[in-house]
């Protein structure tokens, strides 16, 4: 932002009057006091001649030809250039004026013809101190929201940092505590389905050493319906095993998620760490009682390592993602009374690629609810959210923004409209370069 009003120049007074003597007047009184003058005889020249140089203020006359000093004034205020010049009403004594209309226009103040000298330039002086001093209180206004905004990244920065460290400590000991015993019970696993296998290979010796068990044995056997519960038993191993596998999956990604102990920057596969973050989220993504199930395409290109902050860059797919199954489920419970077979399947599309010799693209795209035009200029700032009271707060992209524009050297950008979902494009470089 720029501030050309100085105390150091002569101050640029602009004279609009169709009256050539009236001119000479005023131009004549405000140069011997020290303005700089420049003259208008009707409103079309004064628009122009703001628009060449603007003026400190301006003198309009308001009974002109063809464009009275009304509308001069309303074309000034409605042009951002022109629109903070002050500008002071001039009429002869005994006209009729709408003295209300002149400041709904925008006038500042007004002037009596004929001219006393004085108070022609007491009024002008006035005006411009007023407009320096408006001036200095918008510099000021302006480096307090400089201080505030610094302030408010800062506040993200710690908030983000101190997330990142706890969430690192707590998935890394959820790790940790649960590898132990899973370990355990699938490491045993092996051994327990071999000592069943062992027991039922036992048991079917015993039926071809004695086919003919006593009434008792018989009874048993029938109770337990023996046949059945030995076919079952491999059913129930393999079913174990592949829990298990599934567990230590979880943990896997738990830690890979995480990534607790690589702090700093090294070339990882992005889809890694999608499919890991996807991993977390299937309690989000699986059919519930008020949404149904969210598909997942995956569109992946053939991207190479790229270099960056491993667990930041989950962190940002973890915000996109829960965006993009809260924009779902509000849109799904919008539409509560239509049967979900009516509506379009909820669906996350995630696309990458490389788009140039040195960057890859992700972009996350859902079919929820979209966003408003008018809101999508704010996504990114901190503390802002369009969701209810207790289901956000605004930090989300705040944090995406900072970890990909202003760590991974990046873009993040956003394209919605209302009711046909959103998308969010995440371009970092493949390998960053030095500081």
């Amino acid at each position: 932002m720029h501030f050309n009003q100085t105390n150091h120049h002569k101050k640029n007074i602009l004279v609009v009057d169709d009256t050539p003597d009236n001119l000479r007047l005023l131009s004549a009184m405000l140069t011997a006091q020290g303005f700089e003058v420049r003259k208008a005889l009707n409103g079309k020249m004064a628009l122009t001649a703001c628009q060449m140089v603007l003026p400190d203020v301006i003198l309009l006359d308001i009974n002109m030809p063809d464009m009275d000093g009304y509308q001069v004034c309303q074309q000034l205020k409605a042009d951002d250039k022109t629109s903070e010049v002050p500008v002071i009403f001039i009429s002869a004594l005994d006209d009729v004026v709408d003295k209300v209309k002149a400041f709904d226009v925008g006038g500042v103040d007004y002037i009596a013809k004929p001219f006393h000298g004085a108070e022609v330039v007491l009024r002008i002086e006035n005006q411009i101190n007023l407009r320096m001093l408006q001036v200095k209180l918008q510099e000021k206004n302006f480096l307090l929201q400089q201080a505030l905004d610094n302030l408010q990244a800062s506040q993200v920065k710690q908030i983000q940092n101190e997330k990142m460290v706890a969430l690192g400590q707590l998935v890394a000991g959820l790790a940790h505590e649960i590898n132990n015993p899973i370990s355990f019970i699938y490491g045993n696993l092996q051994y327990t389905g071999q000592y069943v296998q062992d027991l039922v290979n036992m048991i079917e010796v015993y039926q071809q050493e004695y086919p003919k068990p006593t009434p008792k044995i018989q009874q048993i056997a029938k109770n337990l319906d023996l046949n059945f519960m030995i076919k079952d038993l491999q059913n129930l191993i393999g079913a174990m095993y592949r829990g298990s596998d599934r567990i230590r999956e979880i943990v896997r990604a738990l830690q890979h998620f995480s990534r607790h102990d690589e702090a700093e920057m090294k070339r990882i596969n992005i889809h890694e760490g999608i499919e890991n973050t996807l991993v977390m989220l299937q309690h989000r993504l699986r059919e519930a009682a008020d949404c149904p199930t969210i598909v997942v395409v995956k569109d992946y290109g053939n991207l190479p390592l790229v270099t960056c902050y491993a667990s930041e860059l989950n962190q940002v797919f973890m915000h996109l993602l829960n965006n993009a199954i809260d924009a779902i489920e509000e849109r799904v419970g919008n539409q509560s009374l239509t049967p979900y077979s009516l509506l379009s399947t909820p669906q996350i599309r995630i696309h990458t690629e490389v788009i140039d010799l040195n960057m890859v693209k992700i972009a996350i795209a859902d079919n929820g609810s979209g966003i408003q035009e008018s809101l999508r200029s704010r996504l990114f700032d901190p503390f802002f959210t369009t969701k209810p009271v207790g289901k956000g707060s605004g930090l989300g992209l705040s944090i995406s923004y900072q970890i990909i524009v202003q760590k991974h050297r990046g873009n993040i950008t956003c394209t919605s409209s209302v009711g046909q979902g959103a998308e969010f494009a995440i371009e970092i470089p493949i390998e960053q370069q030095k500081r």
